[in-house]
C-alpha cells in the first residue's frame, strides 16, 4: 500500500481552518452559530480592483504571469513600499506570488537545511512552525506573554539565537494578539539581531493598515537601514484591502534571495494569476483612504468586545494595538465544569464546550502556541459581535 511522505507526520491541520470548517458544518445543520474563528475581512474588495481586473480579462490579459510579477505590478508594490515604509526596493527585489503564506514558505524553502532553526515570537499564527518543520527546520518559541503585552523582549531574542539559527520572524501587529511594537521597541530588537550577521529577518507585515489609538505602524528594514540587506518584507492585500480569496502577497528583499524565492516558486506555483494582479495594482495605486476608514470601524468593534468581556467574570483580555483580534486569558475559569458536564481543564476544552454549547466558534490559545486563552476575530458585523458576546457570557456564567 502506498504510503504519504514522513514530512506530514509534523504538519497539524489549521485548528483556526478547522474551527471555521466545524462552524460551516453546524450551520449546514439548521444551527444558529455565530463564527467568531476566521481571520477574514468582511468587508467587500474595492470596486476599484473588481473594474480593474475585469477589464484586464477584456483585453486578454490571460495568459502565463512572469514568474515574479508583473512589471505593472512590482512597480505599484516598489511605489507602496516607499510610500508607506520608506524602502526602496527595486524591481529585481520584489516577488509576487499567491498570498503572503505563499512568500513565506517558499522563502523557508529557498533557505533552510535540515535542522536550522528558526525563531518565533509566540503567540504565533499557526502555519509558521509548520512552514518550518516542513522544510526540516527546527522552530524555536519564545514566549512573549501577557505582562510585556504579548511583544518580544530583547533579553528574550538574545537567549534564543544560536549558531544554528537561520531566521526570526516577526509578526506585529500579531495574530492571534493583535499585539504591535512601537518604534522603541522595534529599535531594541533591531539591536540584537545586528549582534547576529548571520540570521535572516522575516517580517510579516500583513495587518500594517490596522493600527488604533494613533498608533504608528512601524518595520524593522524601515527602523534599522543597516539590517535592511537581511530582512525578507513580506505583505499582501488579504487583510487591509479584503481580498482574501485573490490570493496575492508580496514581498522585498535582497536580490540574491529574491532570486532563490523565485526559483521555489517556479517550481511549486509557475506565478499568480494576471487577473489578480491587475486588481493589486489598483488597490495599490488606487485611493488609500479607506485603510483609516475601515480601521475606524476596526476600532469601534474592538472597543465594543473588550468592554463586553471585561463584564465576564474569570476573563480578562489585553487591550491591542492592531489586527483585527483578541486574546483573552481563560486561567479564572480553569478546573470549571460546563452546563453539560464538560469539565474545563484546558483552553481546547473551553472552545469545544462554547460551541457546542452556545455555537460560537473561536480558536485555543494552545493552537497559537499559549494556554489558557482564545482566540476571538472581530472581522465581523456589530451585531453578529453583540449575539457572540452574549452567548459566550452566559457560557461562563453557566460554569460551576
Amino acid at each position: 500500500m502506498p504510503t504519504l511522505a514522513d514530512r506530514l507526520k509534523n504538519v497539524s491541520v489549521s485548528a483556526s481552518a478547522a474551527m471555521t470548517q466545524r462552524a460551516r458544518d453546524l450551520a449546514s445543520r439548521g444551527i444558529d452559530v455565530v463564527s467568531l474563528s476566521s481571520g477574514e475581512p468582511d468587508f467587500a474588495t474595492p470596486p476599484h480592483a473588481i473594474e480593474a481586473a475585469h477589464a484586464a480579462a477584456l483585453a486578454g490579459d490571460t495568459k502565463y504571469p512572469p514568474l515574479d510579477g508583473t512589471p505593472a505590478l512590482k512597480a505599484a508594490i516598489a511605489r507602496k513600499f516607499k510610500r508607506d515604509n520608506n524602502l526602496d526596493y527595486e524591481p529585481s527585489q520584489i516577488l509576487v506570488s499567491g498570498g503572503g503564506k505563499q512568500v513565506i514558505f517558499n522563502a523557508v524553502l529557498a533557505t533552510c537545511n535540515p535542522g536550522d532553526e528558526v525563531v518565533i515570537p509566540s503567540p504565533a499564527w499557526i502555519s509558521y512552525a509548520d512552514i518550518v518543520r516542513f522544510a526540516g527546520g527546527v522552530p524555536v518559541s519564545v514566549a512573549c506573554g501577557q505582562e510585556n503585552g504579548f511583544k518580544l523582549s530583547a533579553d528574550d531574542l538574545e537567549a534564543a539565537i544560536t549558531p544554528r539559527t537561520k531566521w526570526l520572524f516577526l509578526n506585529f501587529p500579531n495574530n492571534p494578539t493583535g499585539a504591535a511594537c512601537s518604534r522603541k521597541e522595534m529599535v531594541a530588537i533591531a539591536e540584537v539581531m545586528l549582534r547576529h550577521p548571520d540570521v535572516w529577518i522575516m517580517t510579516d507585515d500583513m495587518y500594517e493598515h490596522l493600527v488604533y489609538d494613533d498608533f504608528e505602524f512601524c518595520t524593522i528594514a524601515e527602523v534599522e537601514p543597516r539590517l535592511y540587506d537581511r530582512v525578507l518584507t513580506v505583505n499582501g492585500a488579504s487583510k487591509a484591502y479584503a481580498m482574501t480569496g485573490w490570493r496575492l502577497g508580496f514581498c522585498g528583499g535582497p536580490k540574491f534571495l529574491i532570486s532563490g524565492i523565485s526559483n521555489v516558486n517556479g517550481q511549486n506555483s509557475g506565478g499568480t494569476s494576471t487577473i489578480t494582479q491587475a486588481a493589486a495594482v489598483a488597490v495599490l495605486d488606487g485611493p488609500q483612504d479607506l485603510l483609516k476608514e475601515r480601521a475606524a470601524i476596526y476600532r469601534r468593534r474592538r472597543d465594543f468586545v473588550l468592554d463586553r468581556l471585561a463584564g465576564i467574570e474569570g476573563l480578562t483580555c489585553h487591550r491591542p494595538e492592531g489586527a483585527f483580534y483578541l486574546f483573552p486569558s481563560i486561567a479564572g475559569l480553569i478546573g470549571r465544569t460546563s452546563k453539560s458536564g464538560r469539565r474545563i481543564e484546558t483552553d481546547t476544552d473551553f472552545v469545544m464546550a462554547l460551541i457546542d454549547e452556545q455555537h460560537v466558534a473561536t480558536v485555543q490559545g494552545a493552537a497559537y502556541g499559549m494556554s489558557p486563552f482564545f482566540r476571538i476575530s472581530y472581522a465581523t458585523s456589530m451585531e453578529k459581535l453583540a449575539d457572540g458576546c452574549d452567548r459566550i457570557a452566559q457560557f461562563c456564567s453557566d460554569l460551576r
